[in-house]
């Protein structure tokens, strides 16, 4: 699923991204990813016509207004006066406004509605064996005692019922594997450190002409308390503690039948519509009995500990939870504002033995930074403390976690962002006028609002601009992925965890643009230029979202979908909502200003009500209309599709409405790839303009059609016509690589057939030419048994040139059938329909049934083969059950620990470590 290469120009990315077509997008990154762009390029649509609307319409009439108005207050409102009828401007190209973002929610609405049937019975997704797959909770103890009859309760449905497997408490066995990787993790930090030591240690002695002499091996203590007991060797009392624990794990884990069950079991369907029958259906008479049924399960996204909760308690803790969320919003608001307050220079000469502070540069630096940084650490909190909250109240599914947080943090957003923080001035001059004249609060509401337009524009401006530049630079996890390595990633597999690609943070990000659109939309007609500021967040934003999603994120493990969607709609209806409201208390508030009360005002008042009243009928419809098709797969649709499985593998018509059956077609003819890019622009321009008008320029240049006109789709498919293979080792070292070695290379980046060149000579970072020739990637480290008979002791070894030279390049050839895939790959690996009743009994049981008994250590494998014994030893140690594996990481002429970033160790055959060495030193 990687993207192409892009040129090397600066701005080759902005074309390079714009040529893939919509059914690319969602083959490479998910109908999620594909919905989230829609919805950002929608917005930008949206705010560009609104802009040229507005900027010809009421600008001018806001100008000319005669209403007093200085300064910026000149293109608001607030300059046209209440008598005026001027102001039948604002409401007439309101209403156009409002008809404009609903018209674009209806046909958006119809195009998901389409794609999202289309997902769920695409082979890529039907083929996965959780798409026909509930998991259900709650289960009546009756049900949970007997396989048999949780089957039978369940093969009422179309298809029957493959498996059914019941959840079991097995927290015994949890700890023990926690306990197990938590000593392994510290055995590979030790083991390391103790290879790079004897690296340094050889090379010190070899230079100066001494004898090496080995390091002290670590020592620790068994006892948990500090100072009591003796101290051990720690190397090989954390083998033997590692090979006890992974001994008791076979024990446990071997007969999965001795832990009790538990009240929730998962349940697999010959069918995939019996599933979206099943979750629909009132499964018991019981109150709360199986009320709380999951569909389209992955095993990764399941939050176990939650799968055991009493009914009563989960609701308990759910009203607990909502009632926490509203506190915490309205403490925040005064938590943020007393720490800001507090920082000031002022504040703090209040507090005792601060009265005498001076006003120099470094108080003026603190004042002006901390209360940024201050704010900063406070808002990056809330959504942690938010996700810990939907966990607590025993949410099954990391997905629903992410999903529901969508809302609560967009009500934050609202909250503490837009009425707090933007309307801080307006409201409190509001409110201080108000309390002298409390009859005049209406009439001050003309004056007093449309001056927060300042800070809307500011807000607006900064994130379009210095956001979206942080959002393509990547500053901060670049500077991570720099500053990891140097002082916090000592081992292989943290250096490799601090290369992890980036994942989108969907349940904060989507609520903030959609504030976004609240800003710009509630102030579309009360100060117009805020509608071109907004055109340029959101198209700023699409560029780079999409350059983000095609080359950079991998959000393998969010597939809901496009279920963020219609949560992005709801988000955008309350942004319509909030702006009609304003426009109501808008001409309410000229009519109290107004001497002259007559008909002409009260219909200014009454045309906003009706156009919120209309709002509200489309809302219902949409609820009516598109949820229930959104959420499940259609009886209808499951059987044309069951009938003609060919509907399921086209990519469908998304503007059409006719019948499912009518969207099949030959794409191997003429017509019918030319059918395929017709679709393909009705998904690309649909929404923006009529589907005649599609047509009709279609049929006018009909060279638009010709397939090889996107033959950029089919190069960029070409590259990836298998898994991605490595480079051709040679027997050249690469260049800017002294001694011959080349630390790894970014999983991002990562380009077969390309030059890789370090950045810099200080990190492991690595930048790829895409133009050079195959070159070296990292010298191969082959394991040889270390029980040849003819295998000398290891210090025989005498000449560290031998030793070097044993590392030099040679030729490694990759089977592309047998190899591994990246540790990063965007593939799906879960199980699939054709896994027999074993394999899904084992992928879906609780991750601690699913640990191995045996525990891999990656480390690194010194250049002067010191370490091979202790390697040897530590797997001795581990009465076989720990295997060390020394491929894919080594230590460089620095002392430094490198890493290939796409090997993965977990993936390696069972070899005992290498005396590679002393057979070396033999046989020369």
């Amino acid at each position: 699923k990687r993207s192409p290469a892009i040129g090397s120009w600066p701005l080759a990315w902005i074309p390079a991204v714009l040529k893939v077509s919509d059914d690319k997008i969602i083959e490479r990154v998910g109908l999620d990813t594909y919905m989230f762009l829609r919805y950002m390029r929608s917005m930008f649509v949206i705010f560009v016509v609104l802009s040229f609307l507005s900027l010809v319409t009421i600008l001018p009439v806001n100008i000319t207004g005669g209403g007093g108005a200085t300064e910026l207050n000149r293109l608001t409102i607030a300059n046209v006066p209440s008598e005026s009828t001027k102001l039948w401007v604002h409401i007439v190209f309101f209403m156009v406004f409002v008809a404009w973002v609903l018209r674009n929610i209806f046909v958006e609405l119809q195009v998901y509605t389409r794609l999202r049937i289309w997902w769920l019975t695409n082979p890529s997704h039907t083929g996965k064996v959780g798409a026909s797959t509930i998991m259900v909770t709650t289960l009546p103890p009756a049900l949970v005692d007997s396989d048999d009859r949780l089957r039978a309760t369940f093969d009422l449905f179309p298809g029957g019922v493959r498996q059914v497997i019941v959840n079991r408490n097995c927290s015994e066995l949890e700890e023990a594997v926690e306990e197990r990787d938590a000593l392994a993790a510290s055995l590979e930090k030790q083991l390391t450190s103790y290879a790079a030591k004897c690296e340094k240690l050889y090379k010190k002695a070899t230079k100066k002409g001494g004898e090496y002499k080995a390091p002290k091996r670590p020592t620790m203590r068994e006892s948990k308390i500090p100072l009591r007991g003796p101290k051990l060797d720690a190397f090989e009392f954390l083998s033997t503690k590692i090979g006890e624990l992974n001994r008791r794990i076979a024990e446990l884990g071997g007969d999965p039948t001795q832990f009790n069950r538990q009240s929730s079991a998962f349940v697999f369907f010959n069918k995939q519509a019996a599933a979206h029958m099943a979750a629909q259906t009132v499964l018991d008479y019981k109150p709360f009995s199986m009320n709380l049924v999951s569909l389209d399960v992955n095993p990764d996204d399941i939050i176990w500990s939650n799968l055991n909760l009493n009914p009563y308690d989960r609701r308990i803790r759910g009203y607990v939870s909502l009632a926490a969320t509203v506190g915490l919003v309205f403490v925040w608001t005064l938590m943020t504002g007393a720490l800001t307050t507090l920082v000031g220079v002022k504040n703090l000469r209040k507090i005792p033995g601060l009265e005498h502070m001076s006003d120099s540069k470094f108080f003026g630096l603190f004042t002006g930074i901390v209360p940024a940084v201050v704010l900063a650490i406070v808002m990056a909190l809330l959504p942690i403390i938010l996700r810990l909250l939907l966990r607590l109240e025993g949410t099954p599914r990391v997905s629903e976690v992410n999903l529901r947080l969508l809302n609560r943090y967009f009500f934050f957003q609202v909250w503490n962002v837009y009425l707090i923080t933007i309307f801080t001035s307006s409201i409190f001059s509001i409110a201080t006028d108000g309390l002298k004249d409390p009859g005049s609060i209406i009439s001050l509401i003309p004056d007093k609002v449309p001056g927060s337009s300042t800070p809307i524009l500011t807000y607006i401006l900064l994130l379009a601009f210095t956001g979206a530049a942080k959002e393509i630079l990547q500053i901060v996890r670049l500077a991570l992925r720099y500053i990891m390595p140097l002082l916090f990633a000592k081992t292989p597999r943290k250096i490799c965890g601090a290369e992890t690609p980036a994942q989108f943070d969907w349940a904060t990000s989507i609520p903030t643009h959609s504030l976004i659109f609240l800003m710009g939309f509630s102030y579309s007609f009360i100060a117009p230029i805020v509608n071109c500021f907004a055109a340029v967040y959101f198209g700023l934003y699409y560029l780079v979202y999409r350059y983000q999603f095609l080359y950079v994120y991998n959000d393998a493990n969010w597939v809901t979908g496009g279920l963020s969607f219609p949560k992005s709609v709801k988000q955008t209806m309350v942004g319509v909502y909030i702006s009609e409201v304003y426009m109501l208390l808008m001409m309410v508030a000229k009519l109290a200003n107004n001497d002259n009360i007559n008909a002409n005002a009260i219909l200014r008042i009454i045309f906003p009500a009706l156009i919120l009243l209309l709002t509200i009928f489309a809302h219902i419809y949409i609820n009516d209309a598109y949820m229930p098709i959104i959420n499940y797969l259609p009886v209808r649709g499951a059987v044309e599709i069951e009938e003609n499985p060919k509907i399921a593998s086209t990519f469908p018509d998304v503007t059409g409405d006719g019948d499912l059956s009518s969207d099949t077609l030959d794409t191997d003819s003429i017509s019918g790839a030319e059918r395929t890019m017709r679709r393909r622009f009705y998904a690309a321009y649909g929404s923006l303009v009529p589907k005649r008008l599609i047509d009709y320029v279609l049929n006018k240049l009909p060279r638009l059609l010709d397939p090889s006109s996107r033959a950029s789709d089919a190069d960029a498919e070409s590259l990836h016509a298998g898994p991605p293979r490595l480079p051709t080792i040679t027997g050249a070292s690469p260049a800017g690589s002294a001694n011959g070695f080349v630390p790894m290379p970014t999983a991002q980046h990562y380009n077969a057939g390309a030059e890789i060149r370090p950045t810099s000579d200080n990190t492991n970072i690595m930048s790829i030419d895409s133009q050079a020739k195959p070159s070296t990637l990292y010298p191969p480290m082959i394991n040889e048994p270390a029980d040849q008979p003819d295998a000398p002791s290891i210090r025989s070894i005498t000449s560290a040139t031998e030793l070097r030279q044993r590392r030099n390049p040679t030729m490694l050839s990759v089977n592309s059938a047998t190899q591994r895939q990246s540790r990063y790959s965007m593939a799906d690996t879960g199980p699939l329909v054709t896994s027999g009743d074993n394999a899904l009994a084992e992928a879906f049981s609780n991750p601690a049934l699913r640990a191995k008994a045996t525990t891999c250590i990656w480390v690194p494998l010194d250049n002067c083969g010191l370490c091979n014994e202790l390697y040897a030893n530590v797997q001795n140690w581990g009465a076989g059950t720990v295997r060390v594996v020394t491929d894919g990481t080594w230590i460089d002429e620095k002392g430094h620990v490198r890493a290939d970033v796409e090997f993965d160790p977990d993936d390696t055959d069972f070899i005992k470590p290498a005396m590679r060495a002393d057979s070396l030193h033999k046989s020369g």
